[in-house]
């Protein structure tokens, strides 16, 4: 870890007037939670197009649900000490919320009060025929695939598939959010996924600054600082030093 780094990282935070984080994939793997992406991930034995969208979803839902049942497992996994060092960062001020495209519900369990679920979440599911919502320990206690109490309709996560648009009051929570941030934390992502790649562009463009943790960083060119390392021991040392 490069302590030089780690220092101006520590100076822009303390500095910024609004932060705001950008988390992906990558927080999540030191919970347990393999990258959709990465080896052994779930798009490296399910094919997206095939699995990942809205109309394969409509098409065939319990095919689906044979993948979507191993995204269940995601719900078990526990916040590690970087989601618990974002939420003292919030704690401390510093840090003004979160923009997840994560569904594992993991930074606020970790304590974090303000998270926008880019994404959705695997907390509730829908009924498309009659609109009912149902909770996640409901469909935990029925079979695969769930279906809706009221019509019987297999139920689909409150996730969003690759063909869907991420919903105008998250777009428009996100906005609002950003507005004024002067700093972005981009954590553990690989800045590829629409819409959310443009938020790190967006924020330079008014002239905030960028912080990258990612064990390979990717927005070299755009951050102010690039902090290479696992997302744990990273923020470990930022709230260490912030905190003396």
């Amino acid at each position: 870890m490069d302590h030089d780094r780690i220092k101006e990282a520590v100076a822009l935070l303390k500095q910024s007037k609004k932060t705001v984080a950008l988390t992906g994939a990558g927080v999540s793997t030191e919970s347990g939670i393999p990258d959709f992406r990465g080896k052994g991930g779930l798009w490296s034995r399910y094919d997206p197009y095939e699995y990942g969208t809205l109309g394969a979803f409509l098409n065939n839902p319990p095919k689906i649900w044979g993948m979507l049942a191993e995204l269940l497992e995601v719900v078990d996994a526990k916040p590690n000490s970087g989601h618990t060092g974002l939420a003292n960062l919030e704690e401390m001020g510093l840090l003004a919320g979160i923009i997840t495209q994560n569904i594992d519900n993991l930074h606020q369990q970790g304590g974090s009060s303000n998270v926008l679920e880019f994404h959705g979440s695997f907390e509730t599911f829908t009924c498309l025929s009659c609109g009912e919502k149902h909770l996640l320990q409901y469909v935990r206690e029925t079979t695969i695939p769930p279906v809706c109490r009221s019509c019987s309709e297999i139920l689909k996560p409150d996730i969003i598939f690759f063909d869907e648009m991420i919903p105008e009051p998250v777009l428009q929570e996100t906005q609002e959010l950003l507005a004024g941030t002067e700093l972005l934390l981009v954590v553990g992502t690989s800045c590829q996924v629409q819409p959310a790649v443009h938020i790190p562009y967006q924020v330079h463009n008014n002239g905030g600054r960028i912080i990258e943790i990612n064990l390979e960083p990717v927005l070299t060119e755009l951050a102010a600082v690039s902090l290479q390392g696992s997302f744990t021991q990273v923020v470990e040392q930022l709230v260490s030093q912030l905190q003396d």
